[in-house]
């Protein structure tokens, strides 16, 4: 009877302490869970902030000084993008392109590399990139559906998917993503890399290279310091 009641004993506490470690083990997951979406949230909050920060600091840093006296500077700048091309790139893009970029003092031509390097060449406003986890990237500056909207909110436009595939609002997406970008950064190593593998991917590469000095970056960069070199001054 004593042997009986002792296994009993055992057997309940057996029960108990896998009670315990089930609980336990469910609240550590849980506190993991919460850690986790806290730094989510610290994170989205974070670029909430400095996306508003950029966004009222807009207006007035907005240079639109185009005029009848230096239009015709913008417009060699385009044609210097047709040309090398090979008409790939079609003239009113290249003028629009020039425009936006000179309103947020950005070197057009960074901006037509980049382009040109996202598109292969190719400037196919309708280029849908390959499958990534993250999904597509879409129209001629390679955007994707979870970046696109809010970079649209921050240039003041209308969003809709099909909206991706047209030249002149992808352009004007990747001129503000751009400026944006190097607000944050200041330099066009981070700006670039970080365009291209997004903020977070640009933070990883720095940590395991030291820099953010990507083949992207250099390529870009040094494609149009070429194009700038060679145009009279």
């Amino acid at each position: 009877m004593l042997k009986h009641i002792q296994w009993i004993s055992i057997v309940l506490l057996l029960l108990f302490s896998a009670f315990s470690y089930h609980k336990i083990s469910n609240y550590k997951e849980e506190v993991e869970t919460l850690t986790q979406e806290k730094k989510v949230l610290t994170e989205q909050v974070r670029d909430a902030k400095s996306q508003s920060a950029y966004i009222l600091s807009q207006n007035s840093q907005l240079d639109s000084s185009i005029t009848y006296q230096n239009w015709p500077e913008y417009f060699d700048l385009a044609e210097v993008m047709v040309e090398e091309s090979n008409g790939k790139f079609k003239r009113p893009w290249a003028v629009y392109l020039v425009k936006e970029a000179q309103k947020y003092n950005i070197d057009p031509f960074l901006v037509y590399e980049l382009l040109r390097v996202e598109t292969g060449a190719t400037f196919d406003p309708e280029l849908v990139g390959p499958e990534t986890k993250y999904g597509h990237a879409y129209g001629m500056a390679q955007f994707m559906k979870n970046t696109a909207p809010w970079i649209a909110d921050m240039a003041d436009l209308p969003y809709q998917d099909e909206l991706l595939y047209d030249p002149y609002y992808s352009i004007t997406l990747s001129i503000v993503y751009l400026d944006y970008l190097h607000d944050q950064y200041e330099n066009w190593d981070e700006t670039l890399t970080a365009y291209h593998r997004g903020m977070a991917g640009m933070e990883q590469y720095k940590l395991q290279k030291g820099h953010a000095n990507s083949q992207y970056a250099r390529t870009i960069q040094t494609k149009a310091e070429k194009h700038v070199a060679m145009i009279p001054q």
